[in-house]
């Protein structure tokens, strides 16, 4: 009852970092990041962490999440340290989705840990291993990590998690919908069994409470904004619009030179790259992120991004989890996600630190479902934009070009010159019926890769967790 009253307390009464009984280090490392008032996570989770409570929170992005679980696993790392022991051990694990993500939390350890002598490191895929191999034999204290690398360095044996006191899983429910569950349970193995678990996720569906009940004990829940409510300072709307004229809409939305930078959603990795050259070639500076780009691409993607060098970034749900800018107005969801709860952390992205921000959705008639399944969840209906050129209009069907036929003629051509380009007017009736069907034939693997394509894709969606 007493601990309940306290949390009230902290919830509705915090004022300053100071009222949190953290250490003067770490006031001073997040006065100079020019801190001085918690967000109402941060005042919510840290005195429930520095009580050495397991903790379940529930924030949308932009709360300051990342703070929230940083700060006081900072403190007590810094508050068990023995002066005697000059060899940094491995004892918290910080597992993310992403390396946009993993590198964002590093960046957020070195700002408030500047002034405690405690090492970090951050681990992910797509990079030579040999740099972070190097950093966690000199001895590190703290690693962010990706799950796929981290197994990868576990099975060489450079990485043991038998120290680990704390585990921290970040944005729990983008790691279902990427299809990691089956490497989380391989790390949460290794783990040892006493040990402090915090456990975020932007939203909260039922697979991810089901893992939630089996990594945390008697947990303090932190809830800042409800599952599936959006931020009210954005403003919504939706375009009902033929999937052809799509892109004509948003150029056309983006006359308006009051819309200094954008973030634009699309489904897939081609249509990032598609659209980001459509707009390039309408005269909008404009780049595309997604997980086929090198490490350093999306690097300087975002930079561009974020120094407003690129006015237009067009990115895929998996990339945009590492983009953490204050002062994004606009969001466009060229494409509504299949999963409603990837609508609300989509639009997350805008409204941030009490800023208001504008969410535009593109909806084709493939689409209406979609819409229909994120209105349900956030309980309410997004206002339709009406009158606009394109409203009412079909755009006229591509032409089929006979693939199986072509595919066929390239094989038959395979180690011969190529005339040119010109069709064998002068072959013979039944060799093309044996093209034909030689070619309907040769089409099913490559039918039957898509489907086992698009199978990976929702792999982790609607998943049952078997424990």
């Amino acid at each position: 009852m007493v601990d309940s009253l306290i949390r009230i307390i902290f919830k509705y009464f915090i004022l300053s970092f100071k009222h949190l009984k953290l250490i003067e280090p770490l006031l001073k490392a997040v006065s100079n990041e020019g801190y001085t008032t918690p967000t109402p996570v941060q005042a919510q989770s840290i005195p429930a962490i520095l009580e050495r409570r397991d903790l379940l929170g529930c924030a949308q992005t932009g709360t300051g999440k990342t703070a929230a679980f940083t700060i006081p696993v900072l403190q007590l790392m810094h508050e068990e340290q023995n002066p005697e022991q000059k060899r940094h051990i491995l004892h918290t694990l910080i597992l993310t989705p992403t390396r946009e993500l993993a590198i964002q939390i590093g960046q957020s350890i070195e700002a408030y840990g500047r002034y405690v002598d405690l090492r970090h490191t951050v681990v992910f895929g797509g990079v030579s291993q040999h740099p972070q191999v190097h950093a966690i034999r000199n001895g590190v204290d703290i690693m962010v990590a990706t799950p796929g690398r981290l197994l990868d360095l576990m099975q060489q044996g450079i990485i043991s998690l038998q120290h680990i006191r704390y585990f921290i899983l970040d944005e729990a429910d983008r790691m279902l919908d990427m299809g990691f569950v089956h490497d989380v349970k391989k790390i949460i193995a290794k783990l040892p069994a006493k040990r402090q678990t915090l456990f975020f996720s932007a939203t909260m569906p039922a697979e991810i409470r089901q893992l939630a009940g089996v990594l945390l004990t008697n947990p303090v829940k932190v809830e800042v904004t409800p599952p599936a409510t959006t931020v009210d300072i954005i403003n919504q709307s939706v375009y009902h619009v033929d999937k052809g004229y799509k892109q004509q809409l948003l150029v056309d939305i983006l006359q308006d030179e009051s819309i200094e930078s954008v973030l634009v959603f699309t489904q897939m990795k081609h249509a990032a790259d598609k659209l980001s050259k459509a707009l390039i070639r309408a005269g909008v500076n404009a780049e595309a992120i997604h997980g086929n780009k090198s490490q350093n691409a999306r690097q300087n993607a975002l930079a561009n991004f974020k120094n407003r060098k690129t006015r237009v970034l067009v990115a895929t749900d998996i990339a945009a989890r590492g983009i953490d800018i204050d002062e994004l107005a606009y969001v466009v969801n060229y494409e509504l996600p299949n999963v409603p709860e990837t609508y609300v952390h989509r639009i997350g992205r805008t409204g941030r630190a009490g800023a208001s921000g504008t969410a535009i959705s593109f909806c084709d008639r493939s689409e209406k479902e979609f819409l229909k399944d994120i209105e349900k969840l956030i309980r309410k209906q997004v206002p339709a934009i009406s009158g606009h050129k394109y409203e009412g209009l079909v755009s006229a069907p591509v032409a089929k070009v006979p693939m199986q036929r072509q595919q066929s003629n390239n094989r038959q051509q395979s180690g011969r010159p190529q005339s040119n380009g010109r069709s064998h007017a002068n072959s013979k009736t039944h060799a093309d019926t044996r093209q034909q069907s030689h070619a309907v034939k040769s089409a099913k693997p490559g039918q039957h890769r898509n489907q086992s394509s698009r199978q990976k894709q929702t792999q982790g969606q609607g998943q049952s967790w078997s424990w």
